[in-house]
């Protein structure tokens, strides 16, 4: 308004300084004045009209701009909340095996692991371990470039109640195996969890972990010896986790039998059950650890050991029978203020002690046997490990009845030690390189070179500890 007051009182300066001029020149009228004075009020309606009317315009766009910016937040606020509410729901439905990725809600989590293998071998000999009835694949790779074990893993919510899996091996030779296939609850009271399909049993530290999560190229020796290499099974499995700061975990398993590549036992009831424990905490804020044991019973049927006689030939022996193994374990992780990123240093170690009696071939056969492994792998900076593993198995007693393909190895202790160096340029690739002494086998040591690259394609969990 004051704008307004000081354009009208300059046009009446301006038009009474013009008229004091006309004057001097001129006298004019009175109607001339009073034409000119309606022109100048005309002129002055006009102009407040118009400011009037813009100013009319300028808050109405305000109002607008106030509503759409109120609109917005509104929706911004509903977004917010409509993500809460389904990483919520997420959240919810996620199990104790899942990673602290949940998996998509809709979607499953699908992954590829790639893995290939280059191998040299000083004993080009069937692989065996002197003195072990050990089943399954427990050959290390062959000489020269292998495509080695690749995985396809898929993984989701199947809803609020159940979180399913599918883990598929893709061997060298062409084959596609099953590894896992289970179902688990999620929302089962007091802690419970409850596995139904085929799975990797719970017993040890390393048996339950994917080939692509191991230190080293191979199993340790004595998981090799004893289980086939890995222990999975078709059945079910219900654990236990204590609500306590201290970590606490029971668990129960029944199943088929399927142990070292055999398909288990067809009969009512189970051919094998398993139970464990493990415990854990941290200690200070750079350390932490986990310790466990195991009991695994299990009736294999006809499972089949590649061995060696007296001369070096080849034999394979059917075992049928009882097969007991006990499991003690230890994980110590440490890592400066808890941070791994740039350097973190990891010892593992596991005693086995196995006892089996039965018929091996068409004879009776009794064995107590036992062996171990301790590693140390270290992290010494960001991308870069180093690691050594040393494996012990110990004859033990060993009846063979009739059977006298093995009686000449009677005594022998076989051992290995491994050292390897990894890079790894992100946690979806590594590089590995291994080299091993392998005395497995009492007719000759095995002098080992690996290269192995493990790529990683889609979704990507967290490891378990």
């Amino acid at each position: 308004m004051f704008k307004r007051h000081a354009l009208a009182c300059a046009l009446l300066s301006a038009m009474g300084t013009s008229a004091w001029a006309g004057a001097n020149a001129s006298t004019p009228t009175q109607n001339d004045l009073a034409q000119l004075r309606a022109d100048f009020e005309a002129m002055k309606r006009a102009y407040e009209a118009r400011i009037q009317s813009l100013e009319q315009q300028l808050q109405a766009t305000q109002q607008l701009a106030t509503q759409a910016d109120q609109k917005a937040q509104a929706a911004q606020v509903t977004a917010q909340t409509t993500a809460q509410t389904a990483a919520q729901d997420v959240a919810a439905t996620s199990t104790p095996a899942q990673t602290a990725a949940a998996s998509n809600v809709f979607n499953p989590d699908i992954s590829l692991i790639l893995s290939g293998t280059y191998a040299t071998r000083s004993n080009p000999q069937p692989y065996s371990i002197t003195g072990f009835q050990a089943g399954g694949e427990i050959a290390p790779a062959d000489r020269g470039f292998n495509l080695g074990e690749s995985e396809l893993g898929i993984y989701a919510n199947v809803d609020p109640n159940f979180y399913g899996g599918l883990n598929l091996a893709l061997a060298p030779d062409n084959t596609v195996g099953v590894e896992e296939a289970f179902v688990q609850t999620t929302s089962l009271p007091a802690n419970l969890t409850l596995k139904m399909g085929r799975f990797y049993s719970g017993i040890g530290y390393q048996n339950a972990r994917h080939a692509h999560t191991w230190d080293f190229v191979d199993n340790p020796l004595v998981y090799v010896a004893f289980l086939g290499n890995q222990f999975a099974d078709d059945g079910l499995q219900l654990k236990w986790l204590a609500p306590t700061d201290l970590f606490v975990e029971l668990g129960a398993e029944v199943g088929r039998g399927r142990i070292a590549e055999s398909s288990g036992r067809s009969k009512n009831g189970t051919a094998a059950g398993a139970v464990f424990g493990h415990v854990g905490g941290d200690w200070g804020i750079s350390s932490s650890w986990r310790a466990g044991l195991s009991y695994l019973r299990v009736s294999p049927e006809d499972r089949q050991s590649a061995d060696v006689d007296g001369t070096g030939a080849e034999v394979t022996n059917t075992f049928n029978g009882q097969s007991r193994i006990g499991i003690a374990d230890f994980v110590y992780k440490w890592a400066p203020n808890g941070n791994p990123v740039n350097q973190n240093f990891t010892f593992q170690t596991e005693f086995m002690h196995r006892s089996e009696d039965g018929l091996l071939n068409t004879d009776s056969y009794s064995a107590s046997q036992s062996g171990w492994y301790a590693q140390g792998v270290y992290q010494f900076v960001k991308g870069w490990r180093t690691g050594l593993r040393i494996d012990r198995l110990n004859g033990g007693s060993v009846d063979y009845g009739a059977n006298t393909a093995n009686l000449v190895f009677s005594g022998y202790n076989p051992k290995r030690v491994s050292w390897m160096i990894d890079y790894n340029p992100s946690e979806f690739s590594r590089i590995r390189l291994q080299l091993a002494r392998d005395e497995s086998s009492q007719l000759r040591a095995d002098n080992q070179v690996f290269v192995q690259y493990q790529m990683n394609l889609g979704a990507h969990g967290a490891h378990s500890y």
